[in-house]
């Protein structure tokens, strides 16, 4: 007679935490690069900049990208904004492809959903720090844009310097300036190519505090050029390039 054993207790799991980033990948990625390459002519030879990439940020990450000068990273940022084009590969924003989108559409696109840091801050010289802040809203046609461009510059420390021009701010404001400027149109992708690489220390924890603080209000995905290891270890995720490549990511 043929006797039916139990199976035996299975050990129970302990659950790691889940970042948010993972638990959203059941949607698209904010950002996607599919076997993206860019090539260059220099004289009679072709230059490789970036060499078949493939990368996905989720919603809401905050992504470092690390690596020596020459190795590609604003290349990589510059095809992500639709700055520049891929010579082969698919750059996708929300799973739809950018890449192929004519002038017009792209700078749609990034005056509705991308913003963009700069690490020379890259102010309109003749436009005050409001007037600066203000002027993506008025160019997406958003209601309530002056009051909307106050907020923001309150919310960067500079409530009381909306009517100053950039040459009468420190390196410091100017940059808070654009902080409040990338996230006026709420971007569901923020890129931001070395933000306090003209800063000293302090102004640079300050900028990258406040950076960290608005992307969390509004739930941006946030993809940050870096050499500096120590900002680099605020991000959910890190990838480093050389000549090109992803040689490594954590």
């Amino acid at each position: 007679m043929l006797r039916c054993r139990s199976p035996p207790p299975r050990r129970a799991r302990t659950a790691r935490p889940v970042p948010t980033y993972e638990r959203t990948m059941t949607t698209p990625p904010r950002l996607e690069l599919r076997h993206v390459t860019k090539r260059l002519r220099s004289g009679d030879r072709e230059l490789v900049v970036v060499d078949r990439v493939d990368l996905a940020v989720a919603p809401g990450e905050f992504l470092a990208v690390l690596g020596p000068s020459g190795s590609g990273k604003s290349t990589l940022l510059g095809l992500a904004a639709g700055l520049d084009r891929p010579s082969s590969g698919e750059v996708l924003l929300d799973g739809e492809p950018i890449q192929d989108l004519s002038e017009d559409a792209l700078a749609r696109l990034r005056r509705g959903r991308i913003g963009f840091v700069f690490q020379s801050f890259q102010l309109l010289g003749n436009l005050t720090a409001l007037e600066n802040v203000l002027l993506p809203l008025e160019l997406a046609g958003r209601p309530a844009a002056a009051r909307r461009a106050r907020e923001l510059l309150a919310a960067v420390g500079l409530a009381e310097r909306g009517h100053h021009y950039p040459a009468q701010l420190s390196g410091g404001e100017q940059q808070r300036v654009a902080l409040a400027r990338a996230f006026a149109v709420e971007p569901s992708l923020l890129l931001a190519d070395e933000p306090t690489g003209n800063l000293d220390g302090a102004t640079g924890a300050v900028v990258l505090d406040l950076l960290s603080r608005l992307r969390s209000e509004q739930g941006t995905a946030l993809v940050l050029v870096t050499h500096d290891p120590e900002v680099a270890a605020r991000a959910d995720r890190r990838i480093h390039l050389r000549d090109g490549r992803i040689e490594q990511s954590a």
